[in-house]
């Protein structure tokens, strides 16, 4: 007999179905309890209310455990490449050769962009936040491809405008940085990976070729896959919520963007540079910050340190700690700035108080110390996020559309003003 729960109302008991995952994670379903009852439930922040049924990633906070598909992310971190990852994501199982160079090649076919989107960036202020632009012509490529704009397109063209989005992205982010710095554009190499293309457009030139440290390049694929979905976070319900309206994926995906730009969710390694350059334009003491750290009445807080959903430790962060060993040994940085990174570690590493706490460095820690690394300005990191994890976007867009999910419209308790009359504005 299935599992159900009883809520009484009134005097009056209803039913509810239990749903039991795959990883016996429960869940009542109340779909039907207004209808029923004319009740309705109230979760801020959606914190504890499942908005999907989902098949791409489960992730356990308690234990430190996080899977796409299945998959650990320790031996996709260490074994996959990205694209192998996107394909999983989306596809649902990890590809055999012929078909991963069938993903491969057609996203590399696409990697341009349309020279008339040359306008589009000219028209943006000379310091426009490159989240801002990459909304924006995420967005726009709709407009060069209306046939995604059409709900009822067939099967090849929705996977057309999914290689699409996945190769042009990176271009684009290129090109937002380009712009931003006056530099010339540096066009995609189609002989090159993924990884390595977007570093060529990034730091290369149009007159030299650009060699790609292959320490860099590995770290940028892990970074990347790390990155690329965690369950129903603030960007992926976004994209799910305006796809649920049929809106192109470009849209929903332009939507995700704007949702990730947000400092609470994926400005954080951003904040964790500013941080530590404020720790070094004080004059680099740490342990007036940490004491600082430890004061409940103080308002500053250690950023990129513990995480609201992994309770002991992030398992990304493992992983990514020793990338960043690597490319900071590689490159020979000499960046006092990376330098107090490292002494924080040291201190939340062994400070008993933030051990009991669970203030552990995350990813967001090691991702923005790798990115200083590498020269990115910290306007950029969000946007290296958004490279990430746009496969995860795609995937949970796709499977929202696939399982045929409502439009997203959440209800509300009211607690405004009563039924009132009009009172002309000359007596009031």
């Amino acid at each position: 007999m299935s599992e159900t729960a009883r809520i009484i109302l009134d005097g009056k008991e209803y039913e509810l179905p239990v749903i039991v995952g795959t990883e016996d994670e429960k869940a009542i379903d109340i779909s039907k309890l207004r209808s029923a009852s004319g009740y309705i439930t109230i979760d801020p922040g959606f914190k504890n209310t499942g908005s999907c049924k989902s098949a791409i990633t489960y992730l356990d906070g308690e234990n430190g455990i996080l899977r796409y598909r299945g998959y650990p992310i320790e031996q996709l971190a260490e074994k996959a490449s990205f694209l192998e990852v996107a394909y999983l994501l989306i596809k649902g199982d990890l590809p055999n050769q012929k078909e991963l160079d069938w993903f491969v090649n057609s996203i590399t076919k696409h990697t341009l962009v349309h020279e008339d989107m040359k306008r589009f960036f000219e028209a943006f202020p000379t310091d426009a936040h490159p989240m801002g632009i990459l909304s924006s012509m995420i967005a726009s490529l709709s407009t060069f491809y209306p046939e995604s704009q059409n709900p009822n397109r067939s099967i090849e063209d929705v996977e057309l405008t999914m290689h699409r989005v996945i190769a042009k992205l990176p271009t684009l982010a290129a090109q937002a940085y380009k712009n931003n710095m006056g530099h010339p554009v540096v066009y995609p190499n189609n002989g090159l990976s993924y990884t390595e293309n977007f570093l060529q457009m990034m730091f290369g030139l149009p007159t030299e070729d650009y060699k790609v440290n292959p320490v860099v390049n590995d770290a940028l694929n892990k970074l990347l896959i790390l990155h690329a979905d965690h369950e129903q976070n603030c960007s992926a319900s976004t994209v799910r919520i305006v796809g649920s309206s049929q809106a192109n994926l470009y849209s929903a995906i332009s939507a995700g963007i704007a949702a990730l730009w947000g400092p609470l969710h994926g400005g954080a390694n951003q904040a964790v540079i500013e941080m530590l350059e404020t720790i070094k334009n004080d004059g680099g003491g740490l342990q007036k910050w940490v004491d600082k750290a430890k004061d409940k009445s103080d308002s500053f807080r250690l950023m990129g340190f513990g995480h609201r959903v992994y309770k002991n430790f992030d398992p990304r962060a493992k992983i990514i700690k020793k990338a960043a060993d690597d490319v900071l040994d590689a490159l020979g940085i000499d960046d006092p700035v990376l330098e107090i990174a490292k002494e924080l570690e040291a201190v939340a590493l062994k400070d008993q108080y933030f051990v009991d706490r669970g203030l552990y460095p995350n990813v967001d820690f090691y991702s923005g110390i790798i990115y200083r690394a590498l020269g990115i300005p910290t306007d950029m990191f969000t946007v290296m996020f958004a490279i990430g994890r746009l496969p995860g976007w795609i995937a949970q867009w796709k499977e929202m559309v696939e399982m045929g999910e409502p439009i997203g419209r959440p209800r509300q308790v009211y607690t405004g003003a009563n039924d009132r009359n009009y009172v002309d504005i000359s007596n009031r």
